[in-house]
């Protein structure tokens, strides 16, 4: 048996429930894992509320960390005892032991804790395939302008140790001075707080009227518009969540009409469809971690139980960092 929250139908964090759930044996190509520390991410509450619908009753949590106990026929890459992390479809990190697909789960090496091997898979390999893979025309090169919303988050703060660890001047934007300074703090060339300062404009002094070549936005609706103003002739905007909604639909015309510019909506479970993309993201993400050229920071620690209330944090911005539940 294992403690797990899940949801039964769609709603706001009171619909996040513990219930005891029967734990079987891995079948092929999967491994049942015992838990230390589990990830917590904005795409939970897309979950929670049926903006990103799932067959209910549903686990939910997309990452975690650590041991595996069992695996079942064809898996080649862990043994039972390994250490362990992973950000994998389908949902159900958020309990203490589950059975799961096994290609998405990568070891752990022993230089990474499990309480940091639950807070950055999935944000530090969405930060890998936006900085890596997701570039626009002619690619990033050092010295390049990149705008990154949301900086001060999870994927926020990975994303602007690693653009500077590149070589890239990323610009990053939040809503308060304090996130702004968070975010100047781990390698963002430039901050502009949105709350305050109109961040298109901002974005056109800081790079001399020039534009950024990408526009990383998580959060949708509220940055759309003004984003696509802030990029270059053949910028990429690309779209990784919508933390305030989706954008509002619009005329493919616009991109023509802001200088034959790109649009791209990514997600991660694209680029780790295969074991081995998975892993080669992973070994690129571990050693960003181990060399000391991106450290991830966890500011929140919630025992499991008290999942209502990290949600609740979540959605009202007052998190920093990455956040995880306790075991």
């Amino acid at each position: 048996m294992s403690k797990a929250v899940q949801i039964s139908q769609p709603g706001g964090p009171e619909q996040l429930q513990i219930a005891d759930v029967d734990v079987g044996e891995p079948g092929p190509g999967e491994i049942r894992i015992r838990h230390k520390a589990v990830g917590l991410n904005f795409i939970d509450v897309y979950h929670r509320t049926g903006m990103y619908p799932l067959q209910l009753p549903h686990t939910l949590g997309m990452e975690a960390s650590g041991v595996v106990e069992a695996v079942g026929a064809g898996v080649t890459h862990l043994k039972a005892g390994d250490r362990a992390a992973y950000a994998s479809q389908p949902p159900g990190s958020y309990c203490e032991l589950r059975v799961m697909p096994a290609k998405t789960v990568c070891k752990l090496p022993d230089a990474i804790d499990f309480d940091t091997g639950a807070a950055m898979m999935l944000k530090g390999l969405t930060a890998q395939y936006l900085l890596k893979k997701t570039q626009p025309q002619g690619g990033l090169k050092e010295g390049d302008f990149v705008l990154f919303h949301a900086a001060a988050g999870g994927v926020g703060l990975i994303a602007c140790q690693w653009a500077r660890a590149m070589g890239l001047q990323l610009i990053g934007t939040a809503g308060s001075e304090a996130k702004c300074a968070l975010a100047k703090e781990h390698g963002a060339a430039h901050v502009i707080n949105y709350a305050t300062e109109d961040f298109a404009v901002r974005v056109k002094e800081i790079t001399g009227g020039k534009g950024v070549k990408v526009v990383y936005d998580s959060v949708g609706k509220d940055t759309w518009d003004k984003s696509l103003d802030c990029l270059q002739p053949f910028g990429l905007m690309a779209s990784f969540g919508a933390a305030s909604g989706p954008p509002a639909p619009f005329n493919v015309g616009v991109l023509a009409a802001k200088g034959s510019i790109y649009a791209t909506r990514q997600t991660l479970f694209t680029h780790i469809a295969t074991r081995e993309s998975t892993q080669a993201m992973a070994d690129d993400l571990f050693d960003a971690v181990i060399s000391g050229k991106v450290k991830i920071r966890i500011d929140q620690r919630y025992p499991l139980d008290q999942v209502q209330q990290a949600h609740r944090d979540l959605e009202a911005r007052k998190t920093t960092g990455s956040t995880i539940l306790t075991l």
